[in-house]
């Protein structure tokens, strides 16, 4: 009588070898395995799948107790080295069956033809699905036909393999729209050029879809997006495939793995992510795909929305022990370990962080990709020193998360459509909105000049035409902390970026005030702090009064000491530091340095306003390492530096302290030391919040807050408005810029309007 009692033997990764009075060792490609003592000796070669069970018992009572060897089984199985097997002389592939236990689940190694998991083949492009589909079956998968058309099939496949020859290729937004509404996944792959693709697995209704992934890849693809928007092209525009017979082949392989892995019930990170396999430098890399909660396809549009539209209320937040360069709710080091994910080439918010080129060392200099707060069109392709975003510390750890938390904030400060708009007019909306001029502060003398001064001035310069407060305009609410309700303010002076229709708005938003922190409330006194210092730096340099300085001997910093060495001595470089506190009493700073060895004194500067002195001029110390490195390799003939900016190059090479002795320290006046500002450390966040309020209400302005936070980054970001203080910009309408030199006693009388500083500051 035939027997259905299942067959038992080692996993087939496994190879059984018994050494004598030894051990049993076990062999395969992850390593081996000792099994010591005699019942492990007579029952490891009896596991070689060819008895049941019970034969494998009545064997082994030739040597041993059938309650020992019983126990030995029990063990093996215990500890998942064996397992049953179809019957000897059945058709198998050992190699695939071996991999299948390898991988520890039941795969495709026993089923037959017909049970075997069905996969579907879609081509989007140029790719043929011949070939991936005789690949499918060699690792033995069944290939279903397609449907009409070569279009999906409403079939029970269980996975549909999707060619295509660019992830960003508009048709797959049908692809993944039929397969979320069959609930069938579905895996995109691209197997030529340089570095195929393949992966994620998207599976409906649970993690990220097409549009999550698309929306991170256009992030990394701007200029080609801004080729493809310049031509009115509707697919990416394609460059030449560059690739070897070889490397389409592993392509061909590698998708198929992936698919082959995932219906065989393997489930690894892996199947969550790009995998990427350069065949160049035949390195591998997974690109972790996330699902966005906001996405408008799988998600909750609405989140960003409800988010800006929810009163700001800052919490108690105690303060880090070590900050860095602010105080902060978490550590350098818990931020990045936090959201080191978020930094990628494919799908990261951020693609890199590097070390700024030419920057020595000890400077600290990170960049972190593209500043989108520049646009998104041809002209960024062409950018030199303002191109990249940046970050700024004493460590490189510091500068790092420095680095991270500036692209983020201008990551999650660009327009992407679902922040919330109210379509109407000044005029109409009445005091709850905000001329957009009481932010920009440009005079009228300006607007009747623009067309004059914007025919040569730096994009980050020009003015734009006065605001019809009769027209219909995007508005955006941002919450009042001085008043307790909400105010609104132009959508594209808040966010960076075009409007829904493309062009570039004719209001533009800029950096001023914008901030990213480990927690809201950090990131809000990090914004007002901005404010402070551009608004304190901009009396200084328009009306060029002079300053005292900082007595750097007397902060008695380490850092500060082996910063100014390296200075002097490797980069033959001054450095100093001057007060530029204005009536806010919150200590700003200007570091300047020049070069002493040549003619040019590629003059550079860097600044920084904190309620802690010592913080205030690390921060202005650390920005003036990070606007260095663009000098460092200026030669004596005029060349060497890393711009093509005229502004900066007319001013590295022009700029002298001698005619601009406002850049040097007052020697009238006494030093500032750390004792000069009394300042008073407060342990909470929310109270350097409350303190921001009081001193914004005392000169009659208003603290304004726009939650700018995306679901899918995590990272708080807001946009801090204070109407009225000034940016370092030349905005020269009445106020601030011209009453507080006179207020404070800098200056004897208003700077006339003509006789403001020329030269525009063009950080």
């Amino acid at each position: 009588m035939e027997t259905t009692e299942p067959f038992v033997g080692f996993r087939r990764h496994l190879r059984a070898e018994v050494v004598p009075d030894e051990a049993t060792y076990l062999l395969s490609e992850r390593g081996v395995t000792a099994l010591f003592g005699r019942p492990a000796e007579v029952v490891a070669p009896l596991l070689d799948g060819t008895r049941t069970l019970s034969e494998l018992l009545t064997e082994a009572a030739r040597e041993l107790p059938a309650v020992q060897a019983g126990a030995v089984v029990a063990e093996l199985a215990t500890a998942g080295l064996i397992g049953y097997r179809a019957a000897p002389g059945a058709p198998c592939d050992g190699a695939a069956a071996a991999f299948w236990d390898l991988a520890e689940v039941s795969g495709l190694r026993s089923a037959p033809p017909r049970a075997r998991p069905t996969v579907e083949i879609l081509t989007v492009g140029r790719g043929a699905a011949g070939p991936l589909g005789a690949a499918c079956a060699e690792s033995g998968l069944t290939v279903a036909a397609p449907g009409p058309g070569g279009g999906p099939s409403a079939g029970a496949a269980d996975l549909s393999l999707v060619l295509c020859d660019d992830y960003l290729a508009p048709d797959l937004a049908a692809v993944d729209a039929w397969h979320r509404a069959q609930g069938r996944p579905w895996l995109p792959v691209r197997t030529g050029g340089a570095e195929p693709w393949a992966g994620p697995v998207f599976r409906p209704r649970d993690g990220a879809c097409w549009h999550c992934l698309a929306h991170r890849l256009r992030g990394h693809r701007r200029g080609e997006l801004a080729v493809q928007r310049a031509l009115g092209a509707r697919r990416p525009v394609a460059a030449p495939e560059a690739s070897l017979a070889a490397g389409r082949a592993m392509g061909l392989q590698w998708a198929v793995l992936m698919a082959a892995t995932w219906l065989g019930g393997v489930r690894r990170e892996g199947h969550d992510a790009i995998c990427a396999l350069d065949t160049l430098t035949l390195h591998t890399r997974h690109h972790a795909v996330h699902r966005r909660p906001q996405c408008p396809a799988c998600g909750d549009p609405a989140l960003v929305a409800l988010t800006v539209c929810r009163p700001v209320t800052p919490v108690s937040r105690l303060k880090a022990a070590h900050g860095g360069g602010n105080h902060r709710a978490l550590s350098p080091e818990e931020m990045l370990a936090r959201h080191g994910h978020l930094v990628g080439p494919v799908t990261g918010v951020v693609s890199e962080i590097r070390r700024a080129d030419n920057a020595p060392a000890a400077l600290h200099c990170y960049t972190s990709g593209h500043n989108v707060a520049l646009g998104g069109g041809l002209g960024w392709l062409r950018g030199g020193l303002r191109s990249l975003s940046g970050g700024k510390g004493v460590t490189a750890v510091e500068a790092r998360v420095s680095a991270l938390c500036e692209a983020v904030e201008r990551y999650s400060g660009t327009r992407q459509g679902d922040e919330p708009v109210i379509r109407d007019s000044l005029r109409a909306l009445g005091g709850d909105a905000l001329h957009p001029n009481r932010c920009q502060l440009w005079a009228a003398r300006q607007f009747r000049d623009r067309a004059r001064w914007n025919a040569t001035a730096s994009p980050l310069q020009r003015i734009a035409a006065p605001f019809d407060a009769a027209a219909p305009t995007d508005w955006t609410p941002v919450w009042s902390l001085t008043h307790g309700r909400q105010r609104l303010l132009p959508t594209s002076l808040l966010y960076f970026g075009p409007g829904p229709d493309g062009r570039p708005p004719a209001l533009a938003a800029d950096s001023n005030g914008r901030a990213a922190g480990s927690s809201l409330e950090d990131a809000v006194v990090q914004g007002f702090l901005e404010l402070v210092e551009r608004d304190a730096v901009a009396q200084w340099w328009y009306n060029r009064t002079r300053h005292a300085a900082l007595d750097l001997d007397a902060f008695d910093e380490p850092w500060i000491a082996g910063l100014r060495t390296a200075y002097e001595r490797d980069l033959h470089r001054e450095v100093w530091a001057l007060d530029l506190t204005s009536d806010f009493g919150v200590p700003v700073v200007a570091a300047v340095s020049r070069r002493r060895d040549k003619a040019a004194q590629d003059i550079t500067f860097g600044f920084g306003a904190h309620f802690d002195p010592r913080l205030a001029l690390r921060r202005a110390l650390t920005e003036l390492n990070q606007l260095l490195p663009p000098v460092l390799g200026a030669r004596e003939d005029g060349t060497g530096y890393l711009t093509r900016d005229r502004d900066l190059l007319a001013w590295w090479t022009g700029a002298t302290v001698a005619a601009q002795p406002y850049l040097l320290p007052d020697g009238g006046q006494r030093a500032y030391t750390p004792g000069s500002y009394g300042y008073r450390p407060r342990a909470d966040l929310r109270d350097d919040i409350e303190a921001a309020k009081h001193l914004v209400a005392a000169r009659g302005l208003e603290l304004l807050v726009l939650d700018q936070t995306r679901p899918d980054v995590g990272i708080p970001v807001v946009a801090v408005l204070v109407p009225g203080l000034r940016h370092f910009w030349a905005r020269f309408a009445p106020g601030r810029l011209f009453d507080v030199p006179v207020a404070e006693g800098r200056l004897s009388r208003r700077t006339r309007y003509e006789d403001l500083n020329p030269v525009p500051l063009f950080v």
